[in-house]
């Protein structure tokens, strides 16, 4: 496993195995699917994942549209870096906002606020409605147990579902796309990379990013050991102080439940070296949505969520 210390000869080596299986995955579903789709946030991990795909097909552009999951609860300098993102690439973005599918009755609000939970039917809604075949998004198997057994091509069945025992082997990268009328595919080219792997790889290549993933002063309140920011998803109950501090992001979600951690890390090579003495994943660490079970993320994969 590589470290998140800057990139040695050997790492290097590791980062141009890395990059040249995302864009053979990438070339592989173009030929083999009609209608795939970027599922695409702004966060590192989904912005890592359009870079590859730009790099796959230069200099024609990117033959497939993103789409955004719109909880409504997101950071203002994400949806902006979303947004210039696709003005400067000249993409299609298609965006399913959750507020929509309350607004009509389709969902109802949480009583705690979160709408990450909420995100599974407005994304097979739209991709049922677009009749995507193959969805690209940017989980690893570093990230989360659920996320460590999910194969590079996952099969869901035409309800969105995951079936384990529906799932094929992957042997020397060849990956099979077979599927029923109104099925799917979740492709996940980002599998066999390691947080290291995303921020070397980031350092590398220049990549850019939110601003909220370097340290800056925010006002933050102390919840269950995460710094989380009041917003329109709510604010601190009482006894929860409000404090400014200088904090970033590792992860990027839903307002309501995305914490910040305490940070002086302003450059890419300021983070490498801060979160080389971590040994938790970003997700473990700052994502309220994932501590609500044990199986919290295992349930929303067999729902249809990722």
């Amino acid at each position: 496993m590589t470290t998140l210390e800057p990139a040695t000869d050997a790492a290097q080596d590791n980062l141009a195995a890395l990059e040249s299986e995302a864009i053979h995955i990438f070339r592989e579903v173009a030929g083999e699917f009609d209608r795939p789709v970027i599922l695409f946030s702004g966060g590192k991990d989904s912005t890592l994942l359009l870079h590859l795909a730009i790099k796959a097909f230069w200099p024609a552009p990117v033959p497939f549209p993103l789409l955004h999951v719109d909880t409504g609860h997101n950071f203002d300098e994400v949806i902006e870096f979303r947004d210039r993102v696709v003005e400067k690439h000249g993409l299609r973005l298609v965006v399913a906002k959750v507020q929509d599918w309350i607004d009509d009755g389709r969902l109802e609000e949480r009583a705690d606020g979160m709408r990450n939970p909420l995100q599974t039917t407005p994304l097979l809604d739209t991709i049922a409605e677009n009749k995507f075949d193959a969805v690209f998004g940017g989980g690893r198997r570093d990230e989360e147990r659920a996320r460590a057994k999910e194969r590079i091509f996952s099969l869901r069945n035409s309800f969105g579902q995951w079936e384990p025992r529906r799932q094929r082997p992957e042997l020397w990268n060849l990956y099979n796309g077979r599927h029923r009328p109104g099925e799917q595919v979740r492709v996940f080219p980002l599998s066999n990379w390691t947080e290291a792997d995303v921020w070397n790889y980031i350092a590398r290549e220049k990549v850019e990013l939110p601003s909220i993933y370097y340290a800056h002063q925010r006002e933050v309140y102390l919840r269950d050991g995460m710094w989380l920011a009041e917003g329109p998803w709510g604010g601190p109950r009482p006894g929860e102080e409000v404090r400014e501090r200088t904090v970033r992001y590792r992860t990027v979600g839903d307002g309501s439940c995305t914490g910040a951690i305490e940070s002086t890390a302003a450059t890419v090579e300021d983070v490498i070296a801060e979160v080389s003495a971590s040994r938790l994943t970003e997700r473990g660490a700052t994502r309220a949505d994932d501590r609500m079970s044990e199986a919290a993320m295992e349930d929303r994969k067999r729902e249809g969520y990722f």
